[in-house]
């Protein structure tokens, strides 16, 4: 059974059917970490993942996935919003919603490597989050919201490598 939910105008559903892997390429293809990567590649990544479309209008307009043991860790990967829609909030909903699915619950661990993605007004870090190298503080903007998908039973923590 697909998840989904909505924020205001925007959806975000799991079914992989309904992802637009030329959009999806083609945004990754303008990315710093992803430049170059082939199709092919981006397919296979897909594939091998639980994938989160963000769509709006139905035109997708974002994407995450989370490569998982199920059991103890997860990795957060090939985040994007589509920059007509940055600034909206969507980010941080699109994130938060990757961490509230059923099958990553009870993680003890999670990783995000980026360098560029806790500069605000991007994706900001739950309060208590912590990188490879120090603490990352949290822009107080952030907080509220953070705060509550950093809430739970279990350990929520992203974070930042090189």
């Amino acid at each position: 059974m697909p998840y989904t939910r909505a924020f205001g105008a925007y959806e975000l559903s799991t079914e992989k059917v309904r992802l637009d892997v030329d959009a999806i390429h083609a945004a990754l293809s303008a990315s710093y970490w992803a430049a170059g990567r082939p199709r092919h590649v981006v397919e296979a990544s897909i594939e091998g993942a639980l994938c989160f479309g963000v769509y709006h209008g139905g035109v997708q307009v974002g994407f995450a996935r989370a490569i998982t043991d199920g059991a103890t860790f997860a990795y957060l990967a090939d985040v994007y919003v589509a920059p007509d829609h940055q600034g909206r909030g969507v980010g941080n909903w699109l994130v938060a919603s990757v961490l509230d699915h059923p099958r990553l619950q009870g993680l003890r661990r999670w990783l995000l490597a980026t360098r560029d993605a806790l500069r605000p007004p991007r994706f900001c870090p739950a309060p208590g989050a912590r990188a490879l190298h120090g603490d990352l503080p949290a822009p107080p903007a952030c907080a509220a919201r953070l705060n509550a998908f950093a809430r739970g039973a279990y350990n929520r923590r992203i974070l930042e490598g090189r």
